[in-house]
């Protein structure tokens, strides 16, 4: 055969192979092409953005989801980083038309000559197509698919179309997604803040976000970073100055994996629950809702703060506990709540210099150490203590606290508390802390515990009182009570806290000094299905009402929740409201698709607002209940109160059988505030653990700071309401002009006030007054 033949035969199976080639490339096409999701697709496209929480006064609180991400628009990109993607990750961007063919032929090239798939020769638009469009699987289909999907995407949207969806869509490591999240998540600042060398850092990362992270990996993340600033300077998007600044500079990224500006996570899962519930779980960690709450920054760190420095003064007034032994790691000891882990590095009797987590060096003095005692848990038993080297060795690890400038010894406490103010005329809540430390025992008490409320209940038993025909000055015999349970064939003998009886006793003074036989007769001569049925209308459910006479001492149920609605009553009128702490929803666009419509008290309003909440006490029995809960502030056992020098402060004590709970309810006219400490096993707090001692001082702390600039609100009677001097002794009208150690004024309601005169006094102070002098009560 000769070489024309040859050749021409050649040129024949070239051409015929190119015909079935191409034949088949489009047969191909045409599948594919079927099969390829629709590229008008990416103009609606939706990203993944987590639920984002924050206060009343737009701090944020907490995020939620895998993904977080804040889409920016390309006008709003810096050039700067437009200019090191290009560089780094397409050079070619702006002049392809989708692929790379060289660099799709050195890919090729390697495969031949490795037999390994190279990574590389996807452009900035292959990426969009595979990122946006495709499955994460990687095969040959999948690599055609993409690229004809970037034809196509390139034939139908503008460069700076496919940048902006590019820039929104990548990985950037640390849970960031796009390069807004990025500039926030490593320098905690808006992309234009940044840097050259910071913007080179972020256009490093969508290569491997994780070898190339400038927090795991500080230097392989600076040589990725030079290099980006190299292309760029080969690519003249930055002069020579610019480079040898911007490649000299250090790294300046840190671990803001939280950018949380306010520490509330009780509300945080309060209200990711509520979304949950709303929207169900999908939406509510991809669809970008940003949930504005109720909660008020200023007083959630000073809940948060007096909460904690409450309870590290109650554990301080019992025994240190750490031996001092641990050789664990000083890093891997958690600092929890107020307190942080340190390493004891020098050490004499009355000198202590340690180390923190951050090798931040401290120093400690013997004298301001709280503790006086060590309590040792295998003998069961303390022991004195006067100087460090009784309890701590060099290398020691132990915690401390800061109490104003001063480290002092510390230890997490064993007991509990929670605390929650809410604005009694809406429901809002402006504060709420669950616990000593969330990250440490999620478990919030503030709405999930159910604890005795104790003398804390009685206003529900004296507003029955007054709703059934008593009066502030009515007589009540404090005497001894025996009541016999048949079917158990026992006895159940109430006492007073101080042991003692004190006879006749007015209601104003039995609840000022919490008596609790009073409470015990009034429940018995009212009924308990009559106290019962004033209990649900202030909130409470039948299951937490006991229907049994210590039903009178709290013995029922209650949250620290359930107690700041009961008081609310009291604070705005005698209206029920429904405590809420989610203001308004937004979507991720702006669009308020959620806006909260609470029942408001309104006692000056002349018509009925749509959403006035029901009135469920009068206002004259509010009034009266009002002033006797003022009285236990300015002469009962919340006195301690009276540091914050106002008149208009009111509430009620509570402390349960053997102290294991201690209450302080309290209110103005604007807030109310309830605190409660205990021990989740239930144990008791200690002797003389009492509302007044281990819960008030939290309540005082909150509100020196919350009532601030607040005028003080007088206590005026309303219509119906008259002030009549009585007999101290008698409760029945005072023959006397004025006020006298016989007589004092008294409010009374028109239809009650006494029509007889109490004979004129011959003797000195009375029983009923010599009884204010005793020590308050306040068991259950």
């Amino acid at each position: 055969m000769t070489f024309k033949k040859i050749l021409k035969w050649s040129l024949i199976t070239f051409l015929g192979l190119a015909i079935i080639g191409l034949i088949t490339c489009y047969i191909v096409y045409q599948q594919l092409s079927d099969e390829l999701p629709d590229t008008q697709s990416l103009r609606n496209v939706s990203y993944n953005q987590p639920l984002t929480i924050y206060s009343s006064d737009k701090l944020l609180i907490e995020q939620f989801g895998e993904k977080i991400r804040t889409p920016i628009t390309i006008e709003k990109t810096p050039e700067q980083l437009i200019a090191a993607f290009i560089s780094s990750e397409d050079a070619n961007f702006f002049t392809h038309s989708g692929v790379d063919y060289k660099g799709l032929a050195r890919a090729v090239i390697q495969l031949v000559l490795t037999g390994k798939k190279k990574q590389g020769g996807s452009t900035i638009t292959m990426q969009v197509a595979r990122n946006f469009l495709l499955s994460s699987e990687k095969t040959y289909t999948r690599k055609i698919k993409e690229i004809i999907l970037s034809f196509k995407i390139e034939a139908e949207f503008s460069k700076n179309e496919i940048l902006e969806l590019y820039f929104n869509k990548i990985y950037l490591g640390q849970r960031s997604y796009g390069i807004a999240a990025a500039a926030d998540i490593y320098y905690h600042r808006p992309l234009a803040e940044l840097t050259l060398a910071e913007l080179a850092m972020i256009a490093g990362l969508p290569k491997a976000p994780s070898i190339y992270n400038p927090i795991s990996n500080p230097e392989r993340a600076l040589i990725r970073r030079n290099y980006v600033l190299g292309r760029m300077l080969k690519l003249k998007h930055i002069n020579n100055e610019e480079y040898s600044l911007a490649s000299a500079a250090k790294i300046t990224a840190h671990r803001y994996s939280s950018q949380r500006e306010l520490y509330a996570p009780y509300v945080a899962e309060m209200v990711r629950n509520e979304v949950i519930k709303l929207y169900g779980e999908d939406i509510a960690y991809t669809a970008g809702l940003k949930v504005y709450t109720t909660i008020n920054s200023n007083l959630q760190k000073t809940a948060t703060h007096s909460l904690r420095r409450n309870l590290h003064h109650y554990d301080e007034r019992y025994s240190y506990r750490n031996s001092g032994e641990r050789n664990g790691s000083l890093a891997l000891t958690a600092n929890i709540g107020d307190t942080f882990a340190a390493q004891v590095t020098s050490i004499t009797k009355e000198n202590l210099t340690a180390i923190l987590k951050d090798q931040t060096e401290i120093s400690l003095l013997w004298k301001d150490s709280p503790y006086s005692t060590l309590f040792i848990a295998q003998k069961n038993r303390k022991k004195e203590i006067h100087s460090f080297l009784d309890i701590l060795k060099l290398g020691s690890i132990f915690r401390v606290r800061k109490e104003g400038v001063a480290w002092q010894l510390a230890q997490k406490p064993e007991a509990q508390s929670a605390f929650i103010a809410l604005n009694p005329n809406n429901g809002a809540i402006l504060a709420l802390s669950g616990g000593y430390s969330f990250f440490n025992n999620k478990y919030n008490r503030a709405i999930q515990s159910k604890r005795q409320p104790g003398s804390g209940f009685k206003p529900i038993i004296y507003t029955t009182a007054l709703e059934n025909g008593y009066t502030v000055a009515s007589l009540v015999n404090d005497a001894p009570i025996v009541n016999t349970t048949s079917a158990q064939n026992s006895e159940w003998r109430p006492e007073n806290y101080s042991h003692k009886f004190y006879g006749p006793t007015s209601i104003r003074t039995a609840l000022r000094l919490s008596r609790n036989l009073i409470s015990i007769r009034l429940l018995r001569a009212l009924n308990i299905a009559t106290a019962t049925k004033t209990a649900t209308r202030f909130g409470f459910s039948p299951e937490q009402i006991p229907q049994k006479l210590s039903l009178a001492l709290g013995s029922g149920y209650a949250s620290p929740l359930n107690m700041a609605r009961m008081y609310s009553v009291f604070a705005n009128g005698g209206f029920l409201i429904k405590p809420y702490f989610i203001d308004r929803i937004e979507s991720a666009e702006g669009e308020i698709i959620f806006q909260s419509t609470p029942l408001v008290a309104c006692v000056t309003c002349k018509k009925t607002l749509e959403n006035q909440a029901p009135r469920i006490i009068s206002e004259p029995v509010n009034f009266l209940m009002n002033s006797l809960l003022r009285d236990v502030v300015k002469r009962g056992t919340a006195t301690k109160a009276k540091s914050l020098n106002r008149t208009d402060l009111a509430g009620k004590t509570g402390t349960t059988n053997k102290q294991k709970d201690a209450w302080f309810n309290g209110f103005t006219k604007d807030i109310v505030g309830i605190a409660w400490v205990g021990r989740d096993d239930s144990k008791s707090l200690g002797p003389w653990e009492t509302g007044g001692k281990a819960a008030l001082p939290l309540w005082i702390d909150f509100m020196r700071v919350a009532l601030q600039g607040k005028s003080e609100q007088e206590l005026l009677p309303p219509p119906g309401i008259q002030k009549v001097l009585i007999d101290k002794k008698t409760s029945l009208l005072s023959q006397e002009e004025k006020a006298s150690e016989f007589s004092f004024w008294e409010f009374f309601r028109g239809q009650y006030i006494p029509s007889n005169y109490a004979p004129k006094p011959i003797t000195s102070l009375t029983p009923e007054d010599s009884s204010a002098i005793e020590p308050a009560e306040e068991l259950f």
